[in-house]
């Protein structure tokens, strides 16, 4: 009788741990984004269908910082930047380079600590770069978006602008 009592909980734990897989759908990722089905980032219909439908939300200017020597235009889109929420940025380089660049962005200190970095891709349709980046929680004083530039020749520019929160 005291066996029949054992099998139960543990069939119930062996039911319960075959259906915590995890799916991949059309869900919103993570991101803020969905995807299709059975696709993620870096594959190669995700990274088509975000040029086709470069959709920035309501575009929010945040004027012009320095890196180096370029001056560069950013805007942030989808809402203001929130402790442990993601933010995204756009910029927009002085020079066309056809996605060459390597550009990335945190929210934060220069130092990145408890920054998520989150490296950009190129918008041939808009000429700019979409950055996607997880601010910390909390806060720190005096946050900034940081953006890294390493240009096609391996030069590597940072600059700062603040956010709108």
């Amino acid at each position: 009788m005291k066996k029949r009592y054992l099998m139960i909980p543990a069939i119930a734990l062996s039911a319960l741990l075959v259906g915590c897989g995890e799916k991949k759908t059309a869900a919103a990722d993570g991101h803020g984004h969905p995807h299709k089905e059975g696709e993620a980032h870096g594959e190669p219909g995700a990274k088509a269908a975000a040029k086709e439908d470069h959709d920035h939300g309501e575009e929010i200017a945040l004027g012009k910082f320095k890196a180096g020597e370029l001056e560069i235009e950013a805007a942030q889109g989808h809402g203001m930047v929130e402790a442990g929420k993601e933010g995204h940025l756009i910029i927009k380089l002085p020079y066309k380079d056809a996605g060459a660049s390597v550009v990335r962005a945190w929210i934060g200190t220069e130092d990145r600590t408890l920054s998520a970095v989150g490296k950009g891709e190129f918008a041939p349709s808009h000429g700019d770069y979409d950055l996607h980046a997880t601010a910390p929680s909390p806060l720190p004083a005096k946050t900034q978006w940081w953006v890294e530039i390493e240009k096609p020749d391996g030069t590597k520019l940072t600059g700062s602008i603040a956010p709108k929160m």
